[in-house]
């Protein structure tokens, strides 16, 4: 009884910090630049496990700071080393527990990549989401162009009606600049962070007409219509590829269920007729 009462407290112990790591969020990625946030209290104390004299030892890893910047979580460091320790604590007690020794350390380094990739998969998100917000920054970069606004005013003007991601990077973007960073270099920190090929395109846009005082309203609109019109073709060749993925499980799984229902029965009938 009390192997199942430890099991089970592991097993919640492991559930709670996976959770966290995947669901709080940040709203900010430049730390200087974030207005304090009020405290929200955790179910686990990670930090102050992850402090703790025997857990102060063990060393974030090198992608650990960029794992944090890239998924926007309001964690720190020392919270997940908290986190995989109990992760991987928890995996020693249940299999222990289950009088599975031997696999104890096995799934102590399985229990310890947990938090790690929750955050990467939280990352990826965090940038497809970012990414398919790129063409609406577009599209009210510009009208924003279109009305005369200067590339600057005309990003502070389409960054404060977007929504999202990438609108939180931008926003981090614009305050770094009110606190005196030059906003083309900001940008380009932001765009090579988030990695994505279009925000890219769209920096050098902007930075372009910044430098050579050109124009931005016609480019921005044919980057508009350039990245709208690629990304219908992405989808289109993504509908054309999907009949060829659902052989797979059409031949292998559909079809042996449908002869075992329909061709198998009329085989063991005729058979026991023929008897």
């Amino acid at each position: 009884m009390t192997g199942v009462l430890a099991s089970v407290l592991a097993g919640l112990a492991t559930g709670a910090a996976v959770a966290a790591v995947a669901t709080r969020s940040n709203g900010s990625v430049l730390a200087a630049v974030t207005p304090a946030r009020p405290h929200r209290p955790q179910a686990v104390p990670l930090a102050k496990f992850g402090s703790a004299p025997l857990v102060r030892r063990v060393a974030p890893s090198a992608r650990t700071a960029r794992r944090l910047e890239a998924s926007g979580v309001s964690w720190g460091e020392r919270d997940v080393v908290g986190a995989q320790t109990l992760s991987a604590l928890a995996a020693v007690v249940v299999s222990t527990a289950f009088g599975m020794v031997v696999l104890a350390v096995p799934l102590a380094f399985l229990a310890w990549r947990i938090p790690g990739i929750a955050l990467d998969r939280r990352a990826r998100r965090r940038r497809s989401a970012a990414d398919r917000e790129v063409p609406v920054l577009l599209d009210l970069l510009a009208v924003a162009t279109s009305a005369g606004l200067p590339p600057q005013l005309a990003l502070r003007r389409a960054v404060d009606a977007a929504e999202g991601p990438l609108a939180e990077e931008l926003r981090a973007v614009l305050r770094a600049t009110d606190l005196g960073g030059r906003w083309r270099d900001e940008l380009g920190v932001a765009s090579a962070r988030l990695g994505l090929p279009d925000l890219d395109r769209t920096v050098g846009a902007l930075t372009r007409s910044e430098a050579l005082g050109s124009s931005l309203a016609e480019e921005i609109g044919r980057l508009a219509a350039d990245v709208r019109e690629a990304r219908r073709a992405a989808a289109t060749e993504r509908a054309r590829a999907a009949p060829v993925k659902m052989l797979f499980p059409l031949v292998f799984l559909v079809l042996p269920a449908f002869l075992l229902l329909t061709v198998v029965p009329v085989l063991v009938s005729t058979v026991e007729s023929i008897r």
